[in-house]
């Protein structure tokens, strides 16, 4: 299954925004829309840039790029406009009272 870590408090990240955390070599931007937390690699595969610093875009479940505008799925990582083409990875999360946790491979 992975390792389960902590990787801040619901707190930290305010509805329909992104924050990045460094864990265990992962750099991973957490999006937060609603109730619902979604995390993925926080380096755009296009260039490396870091995605949570870029737009959420809550009705389409996507993060922009800021550099370039690619948008990432928050459900599959998969790209859904270019110029980026390679999906970045995505982690599962779980919530436990007050704490965001993500498995990591």
């Amino acid at each position: 299954m992975g390792q389960l870590v902590r990787l801040c408090a619901l707190k930290d990240i305010a509805p329909g925004t992104a924050g990045r955390f460094d864990v265990d070599g992962h750099r991973i931007a957490v999006v937060r829309i609603g109730d619902d937390f979604y995390a993925l690699g926080d380096e755009c595969s296009h260039a490396d840039y870091s995605l949570s610093e870029g737009d959420v875009w809550e009705d389409e479940r996507e993060i922009e790029c800021p550099k370039h505008g690619s948008t990432f799925s928050l459900v599959t990582g998969e790209p859904q406009t270019l110029p980026a083409t390679q999906p970045v990875p995505v982690y599962t999360v779980q919530v436990d009272g007050d704490d965001v946790l993500v498995v990591l491979p």
